[in-house]
C-alpha cells in the first residue's frame, strides 16, 4: 500500500475465498475454498476434519506444534536437509528443503472503498484491479538456526535422529507471516504476527460432549458466557450502548458495597477471635479491619447462574434442562458473546471466522435442520438490531457427522474430506460447489440434493454403500450379509440407499466424486415388443424371450460413443447379459442384477424372480431347471407385486433357510474385498 498510496482497499466486508494447508498431519497439500457464508465439513471418521480445525487453533493462538504434528510423508525431509547440511549446500537449499507447517488464506477485499485498517500490512501490489491477495502463516526454522537444529548430529540413520529433531522443533522453529503478490509469488513481504492476529479473529465452538456429565464441577457452564459478555461490555472500544449497560450494572455493585462497607465488616470484625489473649496486638503492632469488596464482573462470573423460568414462580437450574436445549442455548450465547468481542476490538478485525464442531450433539434431527438453515441469519440479525446495520464480516465453517446437517445445508456449501494412500495417507479434500457447477451435472446436481434432502442417507460418512432397488432388498440386506459369513461386512460401515433402477445413473458421478466404493443392485427388467392399438410397445417378459432391458441405471451403465462421438444407449439384452465382471465394475463402483443360477440354467428378470429361482423348493416348485423353472419362477413372483414388504419380511424374520441369489452374493463378496481401502487411524493422525 505504501508502493501505491492512491489505490483504494475494500476492508470492510473482507472474506476468506481458499485456505492451503501443507505438511500438517493428513493435511500434506490440500486446498479448500470457502463459501462467502458458511461452509460445511463432511468426510469418514479420521479424514482430516478435525486437522482443520486444530490448524486454525493452533496458529489463532500461537501454540507451537510438535514432530508428530507434521504430515508423515513430511518427516523424512528432515533427514534430507542433514544430509543436504553434511554435504554443505547452500543455506537457501537446506532451508528449501527442511519441512513447515503452512496456513495460506487467499482473501477478497473488493467492497470496501473507505479505509485500509491493518490489511494494509497485506496489500503489495500495484495493481488497481487487483481485490484478492495473499496471507502465508507458516511454522518454520527460523532465520540463522539451521546450524544449531542439526549441531552434534552426524548421521541421519542415527537411531535417536527423530528424538533429537523432536526436543529441537519448539527451541529452533517459530512462526511467520509473510503478505504474498497473487501475480508474483516471488514480491513477498514480512509482517508482525500480531498484525495477521488484529485482521482476521479466529473463534471456536467446540462439540459438546460433556454437556451430559454430571461429575464436572463446573456445569453451569451457559452462566459462565454472561462474564465474558460484560467484561467485552466494559471496555473502551465498546460499542456506547454496551457501554451504557456495563456502567448500570457498575452503579448497582457500587450501593451494595456502600452497604458492605457501613454495616457487613463491622459484623465481620465482631466474628473475629480476640488476638489479645496471644498479646496481639501489641505497641508496635497495627491495628487491623476487613475490607470486602465487590465488582460487577467477579459477581457475574463467580456467582451467576443461568435458570429457567417454570409456573409458579419456580426456576430451575441450567442441568436441569434438556440436553439438546442446553447445547443450542450454549452455541447461540458463544455466537453472541463473539460477536461483542467482535465488535469492542479496539481495532476491528477485516473478517472474523467462527469453527463450530459438531453442532448435532444432542439435538434431534429438525432441530439440526433448523439449526443449519438459520445459522447466518443469526448473524444477520445481530448486524441489523446490534450493529446500526454495519455487516458482521463473519464466516462459519460447520465440521459435522449428521446427515440432517449434511442434506439440509446448501449444496454449494458442502466440503468433502477424503483420505487416501497406504503409505502416505493423506486428506484430499472435494467441492462439491466445483463439481456440479458443471452445465452438464446440472440435472444430477438437483436431483441428488432433492433425494438426499428427503431420505437423508448418509453417503458422505460412509466407508462403503450400497445402492438398491426398493423395500424388498432394504428389508432383506441385512440377511445377506449376515448369511455370507466368509466375508467381514457386518463390521463397516454401509450405507443402503434405496433409489431403483429408473433414478440409480444420476448417483453415477456423485459416487466417483464421493470415491465411495459401491455396489448398485439392481433388476434386468427384460422386455419384449407386442403390437398394440397403439403401435409397439415394449412388455415385460421371460428373460429367455426377451429383447431389451428397460431399466434405465443399466442402460445408462453400458452406455457407449459411436464412431462419430455421439451418445448411445446400449438396451439390447443378451448384449447386456453377455457382459463379464471387468464391464460391471467402473471406479469404485460395481452393478449387480441378475445373472444364471449355478446348475439352474435361468434367470430372474426381477429380485423375486431371482430369489424364488435360487430357492425352488421354498416356494413348494419342484421343477430344478431351465425354462420350466423360470416360468414357475416369474408366475409366483407376479402374486408379490403388490406385497413386496411382506414377501421381504417373511424372509427376513420367519423364514431362514434359504439362500441369496448369485447375483448379489457376487456383488457382496466384490464389496468386501480389499480391506485396505478403508481409513485406519494412527497415533499421530486426528
Amino acid at each position: 500500500i505504501f508502493a501505491n498510496p492512491h489505490k483504494t482497499i475494500n476492508c470492510n466486508d473482507m472474506k476468506i475465498e481458499k485456505i492451503e494447508i501443507n505438511n500438517f498431519r493428513l493435511l500434506k497439500t490440500t486446498s479448500l475454498s470457502l463459501q462467502e457464508k458458511t461452509t460445511v465439513i463432511v468426510g469418514r471418521n479420521n479424514s482430516g476434519k478435525t486437522s482443520l480445525t486444530e490448524i486454525f487453533r493452533r496458529f489463532s493462538k500461537r501454540d507451537r506444534f510438535k514432530l508428530e504434528d507434521f504430515s508423515l510423508s513430511s518427516l523424512p525431509d528432515f533427514s534430507e536437509a542433514l544430509k543436504a547440511k553434511l554435504a554443505k549446500e547452500k543455506d537457501s537449499v537446506i532451508r528449501e528443503i527442511l519441512p513447515s507447517i503452512d496456513l495460506t488464506l487467499i482473501v477478497n477485499y473488493s467492497e470496501n472503498k473507505d479505509d485500509y485498517g491493518v490489511l494494509s500490512n497485506f496489500i503489495i501490489d500495484l495493481d488497481e484491479n487487483q481485490t484478492n491477495t495473499q496471507i502465508k502463516i507458516s511454522y518454520r526454522l527460523q532465520d540463522g538456526k539451521i546450524d544449531g537444529f542439526f549441531s552434534g548430529i552426524a548421521d541421519e540413520k542415527a537411531p535417536d535422529f527423530f528424538d533429537i529433531i523432536r526436543e529441537r522443533i519448539p527451541i529452533y522453529y517459530d512462526f511467520e507471516v509473510i503478505a504474498i503478490d497473487m501475480q508474483d509469488s516471488d514480491n513477498i513481504s514480512k509482517t508482525e504476527f500480531e498484525n495477521y492476529k488484529r485482521l482476521i479473529r479466529t473463534d471456536f465452538i467446540n462439540a459438546q460432549r460433556w454437556l451430559d456429565d454430571e461429575t464436572i464441577k463446573e456445569n453451569d457452564v451457559l452462566g459462565k458466557v454472561l462474564s465474558s459478555i460484560f467484561s467485552n461490555a466494559s471496555k473502551e472500544s465498546a460499542p456506547e450502548e454496551m457501554q451504557k449497560k456495563s456502567k448500570e450494572l457498575d452503579e448497582v455493585v457500587k450501593q451494595i458495597q456502600i452497604t458492605v462497607d457501613s454495616d457487613f465488616n463491622a459484623k465481620v470484625k465482631a466474628l473475629i477471635p480476640a488476638l489479645n489473649i496471644m498479646g496481639y496486638p501489641g505497641l508496635s503492632d497495627p491495628k487491623f479491619t476487613t475490607k470486602t469488596s465487590f465488582d460487577a464482573k467477579t459477581i457475574i462470573e463467580k456467582n451467576t447462574k443461568l435458570l429457567y423460568e417454570k409456573s409458579h414462580g419456580i426456576t430451575l437450574p441450567e442441568t436441569y434442562n434438556g440436553l439438546g436445549s442446553r447445547n443450542l442455548i450454549f452455541i447461540l450465547f458463544h455466537l453472541f458473546d463473539y460477536f461483542r468481542q467482535f465488535q469492542s476490538d479496539e481495532i476491528q478485525p477485516k473478517n472474523h471466522i467462527i469453527f463450530i464442531e459438531e453442532p448435532e450433539a444432542h439435538l434431534h434431527p429438525q432441530m439440526q435442520e433448523v439449526f443449519i438453515r438459520k445459522l447466518y441469519e443469526i448473524a444477520d440479525t445481530f448486524s441489523t438490531q446490534l450493529n446500526g446495520g454495519k455487516k458482521w464480516p463473519v464466516q462459519f465453517i460447520v465440521t459435522t457427522h449428521s446427515t440432517h446437517i449434511a442434506n439440509e445445508a446448501d449444496f454449494d456449501s458442502i466440503r468433502y474430506f477424503l483420505t487416501k494412500g497406504k503409505d502416505d495417507l493423506q486428506t484430499y479434500i472435494k467441492d462439491l460447489n466445483a463439481e456440479y457447477s458443471k452445465p452438464d451435472n446440472e440435472q444430477d446436481k438437483n436431483f441428488i440434493h432433492k433425494y438426499l434432502t428427503l431420505t437423508k442417507c448418509d453417503l458422505f460418512f460412509a466407508d462403503k454403500a450400497i445402492l438398491i432397488e426398493g423395500p424388498t432388498e432394504r428389508i432383506l440386506m441385512p440377511e445377506f450379509i449376515k448369511k455370507l459369513t466368509t466375508v467381514n461386512l457386518q463390521s463397516q460401515f454401509i450405507s443402503t440407499v434405496e433409489i431403483g433402477g429408473a433414478y440409480a445413473h444420476h448417483f453415477y458421478k456423485f459416487l466417483d466424486f464421493l470415491e465411495l466404493k459401491t455396489l448398485i443392485i439392481t433388476d434386468l427388467d427384460s422386455t419384449k415388443p407386442e403390437q398394440t392399438d397403439k403401435g409397439i410397445k415394449y412388455k415385460a417378459c421371460l428373460v429367455s424371450a426377451g429383447e431389451k432391458s428397460s431399466n434405465t441405471g443399466i442402460i445408462k451403465w453400458f452406455s457407449y460413443k459411436d464412431d462419430d462421438g455421439n451418445d448411445k444407449e446400449n438396451v439390447d439384452l443378451s448384449e447386456i447379459r453377455s457382459k463379464v465382471l471387468k464391464d460391471k465394475i467402473q471406479g469404485t463402483r460395481r452393478i449387480a442384477y441378475q445373472i444364471d443360477e449355478e446348475s439352474k440354467e435361468c434367470c430372474g428378470r426381477s429380485f423375486e424372480d431371482a430369489f424364488i429361482i435360487t430357492n425352488p423348493t421354498v416356494f413348494g416348485i419342484t421343477e430344478t431347471k431351465g425354462s420350466a423353472l423360470e416360468i414357475k419362477a416369474f408366475d409366483e413372483a407376479k402374486k408379490y407385486t403388490s406385497k413386496k414388504t411382506d414377501f421381504a419380511i417373511k424372509y427376513a424374520y420367519e423364514e431362514s433357510k434359504w439362500e441369496i441369489p448369485l447375483y448379489i452374493k457376487e456383488g457382496l463378496i466384490w464389496l468386501s474385498e480389499n480391506e485396505s481401502d478403508k481409513v485406519l487411524s494412527t497415533d499421530v493422525i486426528k
